[in-house]
């Protein structure tokens, strides 16, 4: 391979494609994908959209989910030289569209599902990108506001892409959108110089093989489901695409499809743990179960460590902005436990190229042991949002010749290993004292509730907790009045079946905060079962 296409993401793929043509690259439900088939139905797709876009595409919307056409489309965009820009149809119309306009795509691929949402957000574009649709005819697509379209037909005749455009290491791997505190989302670009020190770090740290086979729990959307697809297709393994019900009920999966990388937010873990379904040795096949996107709380640790055996369990963390993962901690049956804050697995120390820096709130550096805000840079930080100069001036610093950006996090270092202790904006004033909502939520967690969040409501002076996982909340406020200031004491403990979640699989605090304002109405939390109990 050329230097050229060793630093193109993607390039496993093509590379694989020669040397072990037969192995599967993708499994997506009962469908396998060779290498060779994966790569070939990508290169001819690239033609599609090098000849669509009138040259090398800028920019490549990928409006897809969980199929040949959402996987094979991001290479595909990746072989024309092109960035991808994810797009999920369970996020409002709104907001697609927004970020469709942002990212201003010059190619539009989208499965035949999509096709319902399509229209509309083609419709409200000022400049209409050309529709690709791998899996539609021309003739089943109905009315896309006058877009010119490309459909399975045009695909199927089209010969594979030869020549494949040089990327420079600058140059746009994808564009991601996230939640942003004015309600837009903001842009974050990734380059393929980011993605490779990424790659490369993580393929140092756990050595897959061609017999790997790893998860995807992740929408596309979300950034954590890069490490799946291309870990797999850097070393020749398999990612095999788990739907919500095989999340939600995995071992079966797992032990069917030989899965030896797990990966996923807590949250699915934590949600195992309260169905009681984490018994000692359930999941044979496991060599890494890997967590990020939010704290691992040591019980669900714990279990999940008991249910793997033969696993190395990690808790990875890092923002976007700085490349997937940027700090890793590996858990410990007889030590980690004790070097838990806040009942919470620590996140470890900067991956090899990184600098951690922790700052008080004017951006000096703090003393060793202090607690500061987390900013961290090298070849994984990202280069600012994309469009927004005055953001990416606040999130990024100069300090020493070096770029840094801010997390918000804030972490302290403890026994030689990174603990953060929560965000910026979880540290709170009540009364005039500083509270740590993340210091209540232990010690919820370990009073008995399997997710615990604190927030302040109803008003800026009073803290309400939301738990799952117990049916005592009275239990819950007398175990925080034995091990807290009455300050930090919850004024009450509301109790729900089930903690609402994001569409990253996260927790929910917005949507926490809305059924607290429904329950004053007595109105109910919409598509969830909470308990409504209360102390």
């Amino acid at each position: 391979m050329t230097s050229a296409l060793n630093l193109r993401l993607g390039s496993g793929l093509l590379h694989h494609a020669r040397v072990r043509p037969d192995h599967v690259a993708l499994t997506v439900g009962r469908r396998d994908y060779t290498y060779a088939e994966a790569a070939s139905t990508a290169r001819r797709w690239a033609a599609v959209l090098v000849e669509a876009a009138g040259g090398r595409p800028r920019r490549v919307g990928v409006f897809a989910q969980r199929n040949e056409v959402s996987y094979l489309g991001v290479a595909a965009a990746l072989f024309a030289g092109a960035a991808f820009v994810p797009l999920n149809r369970k996020f409002p119309s709104s907001r697609t569209r927004g970020m469709l306009e942002r990212a201003d795509v010059d190619v539009l691929i989208a499965d035949a599902a999509s096709l319902p949402q399509l229209g509309e957000l083609l419709r409200g574009l000022a400049r209409r990108p050309v529709v690709v649709l791998p899996d539609v005819l021309r003739t089943d697509a109905g009315d896309l506001g006058g877009a010119r379209v490309l459909d399975a037909a045009d695909l199927a005749a089209a010969a594979p892409l030869e020549q494949l455009p040089e990327v420079s290491p600058d140059d746009l791997a994808y564009l991601l959108f996230t939640s942003g505190s004015t309600g837009a989302p903001k842009g974050v670009p990734v380059t393929h110089a980011n993605v490779r020190a990424f790659l490369d770090v993580s393929q140092d740290r756990y050595r897959l093989t061609p017999d790997d086979r790893l998860t995807q729990t992740f929408d596309q959307t979300f950034d954590l489901s890069v490490f799946d697809l291309f870990m797999a297709w850097e070393n020749g393994a398999r990612v095999c695409s788990m739907d919500s019900l095989e999340i939600l009920a995995p071992f079966k999966y797992l032990e069917r499809h030989g899965i030896t990388v797990w990966f996923s937010v807590p949250s699915v873990a934590a949600m195992l743990r309260k169905r009681g379904v984490l018994e000692p040795g359930t999941m044979p096949t496991l060599r890494w179960s890997l967590f990020c996107g939010e704290a691992l709380p040591r019980a669900t640790a714990e279990e999940w460590q008991a249910a793997a055996p033969q696993s190395t369990v990690e808790n990875l963390y890092g923002p976007t902005e700085l490349t997937i993962a940027c700090t890793a901690y590996r858990w410990d049956p007889a030590s980690s436990p004790a070097q838990c804050v806040h009942d919470n697995v620590p996140i470890g120390l900067p991956y090899p190229g990184l600098r951690a820096l922790v700052v008080d709130e004017d951006l000096n550096p703090v003393p060793d042991g202090a607690a500061g805000e987390l900013c961290m840079a090298g070849p994984q930080t990202t280069p600012g949002y994309w469009q927004a100069p005055d953001l990416t001036a606040e999130r990024y610093f100069a300090h020493e010749g070096r770029t840094y950006y801010r997390t918000g996090d804030v972490v302290r270092l403890r026994h030689g290993q990174y603990v953060c202790l929560g965000r910026n904006d979880q540290q709170v004033k009540v009364g005039g004292h500083r509270v740590e909502l993340g210091e209540i939520e232990a010690v919820l967690r370990r009073a008995g509730a399997v997710e615990a969040v604190s927030l302040l409501w109803p008003d800026p002076g009073t803290i309400t907790a939301v738990v799952s996982g117990t049916s005592d909340p009275a239990a819950l406020t007398d175990a925080c009045t034995a091990a807290l200031p009455a300050y930090m004491v919850p004024r009450s403990v509301q109790v729900v079946e089930e903690m609402p979640v994001n569409g990253n699989g996260k927790v929910d605090r917005a949507a926490l905060r809305r059924w607290l304002d429904e329950r004053t109405t007595r109105s109910c939390m919409p598509q969830r079962s909470p308990a409504g109990r209360q102390s």
